[in-house]
């Protein structure tokens, strides 16, 4: 991945000359984009990783996998956020890791956190690095030196089950090698998240991921049978069957911990077999409040699609624009029904029925292949308008079907206050639904403004406000971008004091040095 911006440098591209002046106009100034450091001109701060504890995690795996060579440790200075992309622009690596250490086996992951925690450095593991919360910050959490635990030499399909339908998978495999070697079994995982070409099994299971067909194949915790979790007590083998009461279930202790409890190394996930057919379609309903209804009514009665989610008018209308297709009346919901065909017909009737009750109006499965075709290509547009000079970014959030109408206000009032220019010109606030379940559902905000002369202290503002509103209003503060550093003021308010306790003292057990991931998820803990 490139180190200032998302993904293959190859597919990065700039905004047309038409568009750049559409956005001046709209957003109320003349942008100007953030020049980029040139790479070579970076002042990487030297490696501070003492000798003792280089000898150490040298004996744990082999000199050529504890790498400090500056192209390596610049490009595991972060994640993927725009505060992350604006720091790097601006030529700032002072954060960068004082190396990079590759285990290839479960055993000499374990060997590198009693390396680390006997020589007191803090372990920060790394998977697709496509965080936006600040989950892979190589923060030191008060230790001397850090490394960046790089787990992509764990990337082997370990076994696979045809009569379970489970399949075990190394931890940093990242899903499109493991959708590969599933196929060759003819089974695939269903888990399709828009970080899908870059992001890991371990990071998914590590931050409760959702994929965009969750509705279908279920969230990733929810797919999760058994793990295997290096600590700096040592192993744990969590999960013997698929329904146990035996106690409470370890596992969502590891699920959603971000590196900071333990290191996920083997998932043994429920698979599913290719699907022999996929149906695709597009409805439009006259306006959010009606096709949130619809939704609810899918979410809520006998039929489940693989796929549902709607755009509120303003995205339906600039995704159509910038696809320089004739957007749909209202507000465009796009659903998919995967299985065999059988089972595909029969559950889009039963959809179709219900949306067509609801008020929706078919429009075939054209907008749904332009939806799947620029599908993974959002995070570029990301990286153009900051070229450009605008601020792009995203956040996600999650409440009751009841209480979903007032977040959403909620979010894009916080969010149109703190980024409104000071002529009063607003930003332009995008919303979808992305996720659905019976009690409720996920709204997930894209926002767009000048970015100003100090854009990270404008979005830094925004996600505060934003962040407030959701506390507020009761939604959650992460459906599943996850925690971070970036969430983790709202922690409290999420889970309240006493849950934070917990939380400690799990952690005071599993790593009693607090070399794991310091200054992510947990409040109070030294960043």
């Amino acid at each position: 991945m490139s180190w200032n911006a998302w993904g293959d440098p190859a597919r990065a591209f700039a905004l047309p000359e038409p568009v750049r002046a559409l956005l001046a106009d709209v957003l109320g100034a003349e942008p100007a984009g953030a020049p980029r450091t040139p790479e070579a001109e970076l002042k990487l701060p030297p490696s501070a990783l003492p000798d003792a504890a280089r000898s150490a995690l040298t004996d744990a795996v082999g000199a050529e996998h504890v790498v400090t060579e500056a192209a390596v440790r610049i490009r595991h200075t972060g994640g993927k956020s725009t505060p992350d992309l604006l720091r790097r622009r601006a030529g700032d690596v002072a954060g960068a890791p004082d190396a990079v250490v590759l285990p290839g086996t479960h055993d000499e992951v374990t060997a590198v956190l009693a390396a680390c925690a006997g020589h007191r450095v803090a372990v920060v593991p790394f998977g697709g690095g496509t965080s936006v919360v600040g989950g892979v910050e190589p923060l030191r959490g008060g230790f001397g030196a850090a490394v960046a635990l790089d787990l992509r030499r764990l990337d082997r399909l370990v076994a696979v089950d045809a009569v379970d339908r489970t399949a075990t998978l190394h931890a940093g495999l990242r899903t499109p090698e493991a959708d590969e070697l599933l196929a060759a079994h003819g089974l695939t995982l269903g888990h399709q998240p828009q970080s899908y070409e870059y992001a890991t099994i371990g990071g998914y299971a590590a931050t409760r991921s959702a994929g965009q067909s969750s509705t279908g194949y279920g969230r990733f915790d929810a797919m999760v049978l058994s793990l295997r979790v290096a600590t700096p007590r040592g192993t744990l083998e969590l999960g013997r069957a698929p329904g146990s009461a035996a106690g409470p279930d370890l596992r969502h202790l590891l699920l959603g911990s971000e590196g900071t409890l333990g290191v996920i190394t083997e998932v043994t996930l429920r698979v599913r077999p290719l699907p022999e057919t996929v149906r695709d379609e597009a409805w439009s309903f006259p306006d959010f409040a009606a096709g949130t209804a619809a939704l609810r009514a899918l979410a809520q009665g006998g039929a489940r699609p693989t796929l549902v989610r709607l755009s509120d008018e303003t995205e339906t209308f600039v995704n159509a624009a910038l696809s320089g297709t004739q957007a749909a009346a209202g507000c465009l919901a796009v659903v998919a029904h995967e299985g065999t065909a059988e089972q595909a017909d029969a559950v889009r009737e039963l959809s179709a029925r219900t949306l067509r009750a609801a008020g929706g109006t078919e429009l075939g499965s054209g907008p749904v292949a332009q939806w799947r075709h620029s599908r993974y290509s959002g995070p570029y547009l990301r990286d153009a308008l900051l070229d450009a000079g605008v601020l792009a970014e995203t956040l996600e959030t999650a409440t009751t079907w009841s209480a979903l109408p007032a977040l959403r206000q909620a979010v894009t009032d916080a969010l149109t206050g703190a980024l409104s220019t000071p002529a009063g010109r607003p930003p332009v606030v995008l919303c979808h639904i992305s996720h659905v379940y019976p009690e409720g559902a996920s709204l997930y905000f894209t926002v767009a403004a000048v970015a100003g002369p100090d854009p990270l202290a404008r979005w830094r503002a925004a996600k505060q406000a934003a962040g407030d509103a959701i506390a507020a209003c009761g939604g959650t503060i992460s459906h599943h971008h996850a925690v971070g550093a970036d969430h983790r003021p709202w922690m409290e308010a999420e889970v309240g004091p006493l849950g934070v306790d917990i939380l400690r003292a799990v952690k005071g057990v599993l790593d009693p040095s607090g070399i794991l991931n310091p200054g992510k998820l947990i409040p109070g803990e030294r960043a």
